[in-house]
């Protein structure tokens, strides 16, 4: 059975330098999640949240070799 592990995209990382590192890991990626992440916020006393970036989290198998 493959054994399967989540890389997350860094914050000074772009999405195909994860996957590169993926890939050196000898992993593939099967899946792709997205997260938002909210901050709250106070209006007038009113308290809402706001999207203010997305966390990117790929699920990888290791490549039989």
């Amino acid at each position: 059975m493959s054994k399967k592990k989540k890389f997350e995209v860094q914050t000074n990382e772009s999405i195909s330098e994860c996957l590169d590192r993926i890939k050196k890991e000898g992993y593939m990626p099967i899946k792709r999640m997205e997260k938002p992440i909210f901050q709250e916020v106070k209006n007038n006393g009113q308290l809402s949240y706001e999207p203010i970036s997305q966390q990117i989290i790929f699920e990888a198998i290791q490549i039989e070799g």
